[in-house]
């Protein structure tokens, strides 16, 4: 899918829609397309972050006011987000027990000006025996709100979903919800 979407920026460069020329700003279709990458970018680098030792802040992520639900914890603020990882400290951690990637697939951007919602399909893969086959850890579905501040995309809401690998500290406050919505938040 990035493939796809580099190569449509080449074409609309190509094509002499620049992302601007001097102090003339983008025409809508190309600042479309350019937030559309700027998106799965932050999202991308989001979750390049997962299985890593370091203590990323995944915070930086989200505006001051930001929703993060993952599977029923509820973080209101960005300076809340750090606990939702915390509470997954007791949990088996796959990073621990090998090399551990988060694959984003399916993604759906709109973008509308400073404002967006995109959704993505994400799976989890461990690699826990370099002479064995990778497994599948976790799979599930995001949906997110996003503005952009300052020139930067930001997430205002994100509401993830697990459909398998549900860590034990969330089983009870998951609740399946197949056909969410973002926009009706």
């Amino acid at each position: 899918m990035l493939g796809r979407t580099m190569a449509a920026l080449a074409a609309l460069t190509l094509a002499g829609c620049n992302a601007s020329v001097g102090d003339k700003a983008p025409d809508p279709a190309t600042q479309a397309m350019l937030d559309r990458v700027a998106i799965q970018d932050l999202v991308g680098r989001y979750y390049a972050n997962f299985g890593k030792s370091d203590n990323h802040a995944f915070e930086d992520y989200f505006t001051d006011d930001a929703v993060l639900d993952v599977n029923g914890k509820v973080a209101h603020g960005k300076a809340e987000v750090p606990g939702i990882y915390a509470a997954l400290a007791g949990d088996a951690n796959p990073a621990s027990q090998g090399v551990f990637h988060m694959i984003l697939s399916n993604p759906v951007i709109d973008v509308q000006g400073d404002s967006a919602t995109a959704t993505f399909l994400w799976t989890g893969v461990l690699n826990d025996k370099i002479d064995g086959p990778p497994r599948l850890w976790e799979q599930g579905r995001e949906y997110d709100r996003l503005v952009k501040k300052d020139g930067k995309w930001l997430i205002k809401h994100r509401v993830v979903i697990a459909d398998s690998g549900l860590p034990k500290s969330m089983k009870d406050t998951y609740t399946p919800r197949m056909d969410y919505d973002i926009t009706k938040d």
